[in-house]
């Protein structure tokens, strides 16, 4: 069984630091987490790429919704043709209304980036149809990744949902993330096609999701990831 991959967010330099110290993998840089996230300065990530050596997807999202306002669009595009120059891993999109997938705003915003990967965020949550979604998202070819809570219900529920997701298109990785608590973690961690995870509250001491991420609670959650891993190896070996 691969290691599990864990993304912590961000929005700061001494978070960046906090996550790899505890063992993140990957990093999601926003600011205004507790709107859910929101583009952040780009000198932030010049600085967090600087001294952090983990790779980035950077927010691309300018309003607490799912949909772009006026004029919005060209600051989306101005910020995504921005990160691709700064060879960020990847950006963090995604557009929908009213239970519909907004693919001609992606487009429109990968139009300025067109190289760049993208993870689709949670608005894919709020889609009616979120396994037709998917394979629409999977005819994106910069689309690599969608998070997701995988909706509501136990961590075993959720977690077939994520598996079922995840067998509709093998290309694309399916990012379990929103409420990933360490019974989730816990849970998905056991999971053959869910294979990355994405914790925000879960990374800080307080459970604010504007608290500092602790290099303490980073690490408790990657001890709980790598268990099934490590036991399925002693029970190999054994």
């Amino acid at each position: 069984m691969a290691r599990v991959l864990l993304e912590v967010i961000v929005q700061s330099l001494a978070d960046a630091r906090a996550a790899r110290d505890g063992g993140a993998d990957r990093l999601e840089v926003v600011r205004s987490i507790g709107e859910g996230g929101l583009t952040p300065a780009l000198e932030l990530v010049h600085e967090i790429a600087s001294a952090v050596r983990l790779p980035l997807r950077v927010m691309v999202r300018e309003n607490g919704g799912f949909t772009v306002r006026d004029g919005e669009l060209r600051r989306l595009q101005d910020a995504a043709r921005s990160l691709e120059a700064a060879r960020a891993d990847g950006i963090v999109i995604g557009f929908a209304d009213a239970g519909r997938l907004l693919t001609r705003d992606l487009d429109l915003v990968l139009a300025a980036a067109p190289r760049v990967s993208v993870t689709f965020h949670r608005a894919f949550d709020t889609l009616a149809d979120p396994e037709a979604a998917v394979v629409r998202l999977s005819e994106c070819p910069q689309v690599d990744r969608i998070l997701t809570s995988g909706g509501t219900g136990t961590a075993n529920e959720r977690v077939a949902r994520l598996e079922r997701y995840a067998a509709l298109s093998p290309r694309l990785r399916i990012v379990a993330g929103g409420g990933v608590d360490l019974e989730a973690a816990g849970v998905f961690a056991k999971s053959e096609l869910v294979r990355e995870i994405h914790v925000g509250r879960a990374a800080r001491t307080s459970g604010a999701a504007d608290a500092p991420v602790s290099a303490a609670c980073v690490e408790v959650v990657r001890t709980i990831l790598d268990a099934p891993r490590a036991n399925r190896a002693i029970n190999r070996d054994g």
